[in-house]
């Protein structure tokens, strides 16, 4: 009863800041403005990350005081207060790609230094393997990756946000049994961010910014080292890569893309997974709610994985293949979400906070 208390308690607070940081995010200029690369056609305010993470932080804070936690808990605290940092400077100033990245690689190094790394993984039909000089390398890949990859799919309203959401909940089925702790603030990251989604759904009211996709991005990646790749199983590194399937996906297919038409893999386009979906036709809210979905399926997939782990794993590229599979065939569905009025091309004519 404890956990869900927990819960409720970081979606209230998380709805109830989210309007105080609207106002604040006006009052000191936190706003994206529109131009001709964005849909909406006002400023809207940037500062909805920091309200989610003030409702986490102060909920996991009370919740820590009353069960107690290790060191580990405070490298989350530090980095993520680093990130949000580095997410709200940007959101205000602007920095280039290479000062954020920069700054994600110390974020985390702070969880390394807490000692929340990737020790070991697991090859099919061997032991397991420690990694030895690599922890750190593999470590500090899998956070920045999985915090760029949640910050690439803030490209809809309330798409990150209820991505991460949807990734922390299943976090918590898989761990609610085996780790506790990790079980209990991983649901607080789930209410934090559902009391944030009445305000970020479209239509939108005020974003969660860089401040808080990296910040929901930087967290799960954290939470699942420390809940997840710590339990060892068959399938180590495998289960967290399916919580996370969408971004992982998008993040992967986006690099891909823009390698093959030889542009730079950091340079913000309209070609996500979101953006094609606009594209055949799908209202934002439509768009949104198929990605939940997709969510979902990669979500419970990682759940059966974990709970029937002798299944071959050969199966785990079947499920990314279906999905880019369903992807690529976008184009030919064209004609049956078309009313009748001509829709508009994979272009950039769609137009949204690229990422």
């Amino acid at each position: 009863m404890q956990v869900y208390l927990a819960l409720v308690l970081a979606f209230v607070l998380s709805f109830v800041f989210t309007p105080l940081f609207r106002g604040l995010a006006f009052r000191i200029g936190a706003l994206d403005h529109p131009d001709p690369r964005k849909r909406h056609g006002r400023a809207m305010p940037l500062l909805g990350g920091v309200a989610v993470y003030v409702a986490f932080w102060l909920t996991a804070g009370i919740a820590l005081l009353f069960t107690g936690g290790g060191v580990e808990f405070w490298g989350l605290f530090w980095g993520s207060t680093l990130i949000v940092a580095l997410g709200l400077y940007d959101d205000i100033k602007g920095l280039s790609y290479k000062v954020k990245f920069a700054g994600q690689f110390a974020a985390a190094l702070v969880l390394v230094a807490y000692n929340i790394r990737i020790e070991f993984i697991t090859i099919p039909f061997q032991e397991m393997v420690f990694l030895g000089v690599l922890v750190v390398p593999l470590t500090l890949i899998w956070v920045v990756g999985i915090t760029n990859a949640v910050n690439l799919v803030d490209g809809v309203d309330g798409l990150a946000t209820g991505v991460s959401a949807i990734a922390a909940l299943v976090m918590f089925a898989l761990t609610m049994g085996e780790n506790p702790l990790v079980a209990l603030l991983v649901l607080v990251l789930a209410g934090a961010a559902l009391g944030f989604l009445p305000h970020n759904f479209f239509p939108a009211r005020i974003f969660l910014g860089d401040t808080g996709s990296l910040f929901l991005g930087f967290m799960l990646a954290g939470f699942s080292i420390i809940g997840v790749t710590k339990q060892a199983t068959l399938t180590t590194l495998i289960i967290p890569v399916l919580v996370l399937g969408l971004p992982i996906t998008d993040t992967f297919y986006a690099m891909w893309r823009r390698y093959r038409s030889r542009r730079p893999i950091f340079k913000a386009d309209n070609g996500h997974i979101h953006h094609r979906l606009l594209a055949v036709g799908l209202s934002t809210r439509q768009t949104v709610m198929v990605l939940y979905l997709s969510s979902i399926y990669f979500g419970l997939a990682a759940i059966v994985f974990d709970r029937f782990s002798g299944m071959h794993l050969y199966l785990i590229p079947l499920i990314f293949i279906i999905f880019l599979l369903g992807v690529k065939r976008l184009n030919s569905i064209r004609s049956l979400v078309s009313t009748g009025s001509a829709v508009p091309p994979y272009d950039d004519r769609l137009h949204r906070r690229d990422k």
